[in-house]
C-alpha cells in the first residue's frame, strides 16, 4: 500500500474516532447537565450512582456515615495536618484528606502526591511509528513486558513492528532534556488489539537500544475494581502531546460523565496524547485516554477553531474541542480477560492481572541520566516507598473472590483484641490465641483491618461532636418524606409505604456494623451502646474492636480454607463459611434473622433492623421468631430473654425490635414467613402489642434520623406510631 494511502487510512480512522466520540457526547447532554447541576448544588457524593459512590468511598477507607458526618461538621481552617476537621494530626491520614477533597472541603494534598506522580510517570513513554503513516502517541507499561496504548496509535502488528517507545523523554529539573531510553516493540511476541475499545497491548523488548533494562521503568498496576473515580472528581493525565517531551495535565480535569465503557472529562490534552494513562488523585489508572470530543456542526462534522468544518489535512492542532474521552480501564481489562490466547501469549496476558509482582520503579531504578551526563536517583524515603507500594503493588483488598465465584466481603474493621461475651459453646478469641500473621504471599490481614478500625473510630469521634437529635429538623424532614402518603385505606397505605421505602432506599450500604452501626446510628444519648436484648452497655470502641477481632479471625480462617488442597466445591465452601460466621458472630443483631432472607443485600445491611447486641445474646436468640410467653416473668431465663422451641422473647427492647420488624415487613414484602420457624402471620399481634406497650423513645428518633441520612429511607412506625393500626399487613406475607 502506498504511503499516501496509509496516511489517508489513518486519517480516516481518526476522523471516525472523533465522530463517534462527538456522537456519544451529544447523546449524553441531558445527563451531563443534570450532573453539573447536582455538582454545583450538592457535590460529587450525589452526582454519580450511589453504588459507585459507595465503592469510591470504600477505596478511600470511608463510608456514607463518615462522608455525611464530615459534610455536617463545620469547616475550620486547615490544621498543620491538612484537616478542616477537629481531629488530632495522628488520626488524619491521606485517605481522610482524599475524602475531604472528594467532598470539596479541602484542596490541600500531601507533598507525597507529587513524589508519587514523578514515580508513576517513569512507566509512561512516547511511541514513535516509523515509515508509512507514521506519527507519535503515548503508551504505558502495565506488566513487566507489555505496553498499553490506543488501537488508533498502533492498529496492527505490522505497524507495531516498526515502532519504538522512549521512556524518560522529558526535561530535567534544570530545564534541559534528559537522555531517553528507547525500546523496540515486539508484536511477534505479543500483540492484542480491539478497535471498538480502541486499545492495543504489545510486548516491549526487555533491553533498550543502549542496553537499558525495561524493568527499571516499572509498570502501572491496573485494577478491575470499580470505584476508582466518580462524576465530579478531578483526574491527572501524563502524556506526550504531539510527540513532545512528557507533560502532565494536573487536577483541573473534571469527570463530567460516566458511560458504560467511556469517561468524559474536561482536560488539557492535545494530539499525541492518545494512549495516555488517566489517573485519579491516588495515582490509580482509571482510563485510557483515546480521543478529544470536538465541537461539531448541525450535521455532526468536527469543527476547526475558526468555525469551519475540520479536515484531517488541517492538522489536529486546528480542532475545536469540547471535552475529552477515555476508555474505562475496567472495561479494557474485562475485554482482555475474554480474549482467547494460548501458550506464551496467555502467560504474558496474565501478568497484567498479577498486581504486586512488578519491580518498583524506586527499588531497581537505575540512575536517571541528566542533561550534563551526570545522574540522579529517585529518593527512597518511607513516604516514597509507601507511595510505590500503593501505585505499583497489589491493591491489598480485604475482599476475597474465591475460584468458585463466591465473593466474601470483609471490609468491616478488625484488630487483634478479644471479642466480647462469646456464647459458652464458642470461646472468645484472646490475644494469646489470635491468628498468626499470614505467610508471605497472602494479604496482611492485620494491617488491612486496622485501617478500617481507625476509620470507624474517626466516624465515632466526628459523630459525637454533632447534636444527638435535632427534633425541629427531623419533624420537617419527616413531614416532607411522607408528603405524598394518604391514609384511609389500609391496603393502599401499605402499598404506598412499600413503594416509598424502596424508592428512597439509596444508597444501599452493605453490612458493616463496625462502621455504620456502632459509631453513631445506635448510640444512646449518653454516648454509649446498649444491647438490644439484655440492656448491657458498652462503649462504641469496645464493640468496634471486638468485632474487629472476629473479622480478622474469620478472614484468616477463610485464607486457610482457600490454601487447602482439599477445598471442595461451592456448596461445601458455603457450608464452611456459614459455620464460620455462626461460630464467630459479630456483636450486632439482625432482628429479622439473616437465614430468613439467605443473607442477601440490601436486607443484610439495612440499618433499620440492625442493633448492637453482645454475641452471647445474639447466639442465644439464633433465628427463633419473636414470641410472647405468658409466664415470662416467672420463668428462670438467660439475661437476654427467654427461648423455647416456639420462639424468643427479649428481656429488653421489645418496642424497638417490634417497630424494626414491622418496617422490614413493609420494606421487603414476601421475604419472610415462607418457611418453617420464620415469622408467621399469626404472630403479627405480638409485634403490635410490643409496639403499643413501649412508646417511641428519643433513642429511636435519633436512630431513624441517622439512618435516613445514610440510606435515605425512614421507619414509618417510628415517625407515625398510629399507622400500625391503619396499615393492612396481610399483604406482606407470601
Amino acid at each position: 500500500m502506498a504511503t499516501a494511502e496509509l496516511a489517508s487510512e489513518r486519517e480516516s480512522d481518526y476522523l471516525s474516532q472523533l465522530t463517534m466520540a462527538a456522537t456519544r457526547y451529544a447523546n449524553r447532554t441531558e445527563r451531563r447537565e443534570e450532573n453539573r447541576s447536582v455538582l454545583e448544588t450538592r457535590g460529587p457524593l450525589y452526582a454519580d450512582a450511589p453504588e459507585r459512590v459507595e465503592k469510591r468511598l470504600a477505596r478511600l477507607g470511608a463510608d456514607w456515615a463518615m462522608a455525611r458526618a464530615i459534610e455536617r461538621t463545620p469547616t475550620e481552617p486547615a490544621s498543620s495536618a491538612g484537616s478542616t476537621l477537629r481531629l488530632p494530626p495522628e488520626t488524619f491520614t491521606s485517605e481522610m484528606l482524599g475524602l475531604e477533597r472528594l467532598i470539596g472541603r479541602n484542596n490541600l494534598t500531601p507533598v507525597a502526591f507529587l513524589e508519587e506522580g514523578v514515580q508513576v510517570s517513569r512507566s509512561v513513554g512516547r511511541i514513535t511509528i516509523s515509515g508509512p503513516g507514521g506519527g507519535h502517541g503515548t503508551g504505558f507499561m502495565v506488566s513487566p513486558s507489555l505496553l498499553l496504548t490506543n488501537n488508533h496509535v498502533l492498529r496492527s502488528a505490522e505497524e507495531a513492528s516498526r515502532s519504538k517507545v522512549a521512556f524518560a523523554f522529558q526535561d530535567g529539573i534544570d530545564g534541559s532534556p534528559l537522555v531517553p531510553a528507547v525500546f523496540p516493540l515486539e508484536p511477534l511476541r505479543f500483540f492484542v488489539t480491539d478497535r471498538a475499545l480502541d486499545y492495543s497491548l504489545v510486548a516491549v523488548a526487555p533491553r533498550g537500544v543502549q542496553g537499558e533494562a525495561l524493568s527499571s521503568f516499572g509498570r502501572l498496576a491496573l485494577s478491575e475494581a470499580e470505584g476508582k473515580v466518580v462524576v465530579g472528581e478531578f483526574v491527572n493525565i501524563i502524556q506526550h502531546p504531539r510527540g513532545e517531551p512528557k507533560q502532565i495535565a494536573l487536577r483541573e480535569n473534571q469527570i463530567v460523565d460516566v458511560l458504560e465503557r467511556f469517561l468524559h472529562y474536561e482536560s488539557d490534552t492535545r494530539e499525541g496524547s492518545s494512549g495516555s494513562p488517566v489517573f485519579n488523585d491516588q495515582w490509580e489508572v482509571v482510563a485510557l485516554h483515546h480521543s478529544a470530543v470536538p465541537k461539531t456542526d448541525a450535521e455532526g462534522r468536527p469543527l476547526s477553531i475558526d468555525g469551519t468544518v475540520w479536515r484531517p489535512e488541517m492538522g489536529e492542532q486546528q480542532l475545536a474541542w469540547r471535552a475529552n474521552e477515555g476508555v474505562r480501564i475496567s472495561r479494557v481489562l474485562r475485554a482482555l480477560h475474554e480474549t482467547s490466547l494460548s501458550g506464551e501469549a496467555a502467560g504474558l496476558r496474565d501478568e497484567v492481572f498479577t498486581t504486586g509482582l512488578a519491580p518498583s520503579p524506586v527499588e531497581g531504578a537505575p540512575a536517571t541520566p541528566s542533561a550534563n551526563g551526570g545522574s540522579t536517583r529517585p529518593g527512597t524515603d518511607g513516604a516514597q516507598v509507601r507511595a510505590q507500594e500503593r501505585t505499583h503493588a497489589a491493591d491489598r483488598p480485604t475482599r476475597l473472590t474465591v475460584p468458585l465465584r463466591i465473593t466474601l466481603d470483609f471490609d468491616t474493621p478488625s484488630s487483634s483484641l478479644a471479642a466480647l461475651s462469646a456464647p459458652p459453646s464458642v470461646p472468645a478469641p484472646t490475644p494469646e490465641a489470635a491468628p498468626q500473621p499470614p505467610p508471605v504471599g497472602r494479604p496482611d490481614v492485620v494491617s488491612a483491618v486496622e485501617k478500617d478500625v481507625d476509620a470507624a473510630l474517626i466516624n465515632h469521634r466526628l459523630a459525637r461532636e454533632r447534636p444527638y437529635y435535632d427534633r425541629t429538623a427531623d419533624i420537617a424532614a419527616r413531614d416532607a418524606y411522607y408528603a405524598s402518603i394518604g391514609t384511609g385505606d389500609g391496603d393502599a397505605l401499605r402499598r404506598a409505604l412499600t413503594a416509598l421505602l424502596t424508592d428512597t432506599h439509596e444508597p444501599r450500604p452493605r453490612y458493616k456494623p463496625m462502621r455504620l452501626v456502632y459509631p453513631w446510628v445506635d448510640l444512646h444519648k449518653d454516648g454509649r451502646l446498649r444491647s438490644i436484648y439484655s440492656g448491657r452497655d458498652f462503649s462504641a470502641e469496645e464493640l468496634i474492636r471486638a468485632d474487629a477481632a472476629v473479622a480478622e479471625a474469620r478472614l484468616a480462617r477463610v485464607q486457610e480454607l482457600l490454601l487447602q488442597e482439599s477445598t471442595a466445591g461451592p456448596v461445601e465452601f458455603e457450608a464452611e463459611f456459614d459455620a464460620l460466621e455462626a461460630s464467630m458472630p459479630f456483636n450486632c443483631e439482625h432482628v429479622v434473622p439473616q437465614s430468613w432472607f439467605a443473607k442477601k443485600e440490601p436486607m443484610r445491611g439495612d440499618l433499620h433492623h440492625l442493633f448492637a447486641c453482645e454475641v452471647g445474646c445474639n447466639s442465644f436468640r439464633g433465628n427463633f421468631p419473636y414470641f410472647d410467653f405468658p409466664d415470662f416473668d416467672e420463668v428462670v431465663r438467660d439475661a437476654c430473654g427467654m427461648r423455647e422451641s416456639v420462639g424468643f422473647e427479649p428481656q429488653e427492647g421489645k418496642g424497638s425490635v417490634a417497630r424494626a420488624t414491622l418496617y422490614f415487613l413493609l420494606r421487603y414484602p414476601g421475604q419472610v414467613g415462607d418457611a418453617a420457624r420464620e415469622f408467621p402471620e399469626d404472630r403479627l399481634p405480638v409485634l403490635l402489642r410490643w409496639h403499643e406497650s413501649e412508646a417511641v423513645t428519643e433513642y429511636e428518633l435519633h436512630r431513624n434520623a441517622a439512618i435516613a441520612e445514610i440510606q435515605g429511607n425512614r421507619n414509618p412506625l417510628i415517625d407515625h406510631p398510629e399507622w400500625a393500626y391503619e396499615i393492612d399487613f396481610t399483604g406482606v406475607w407470601p
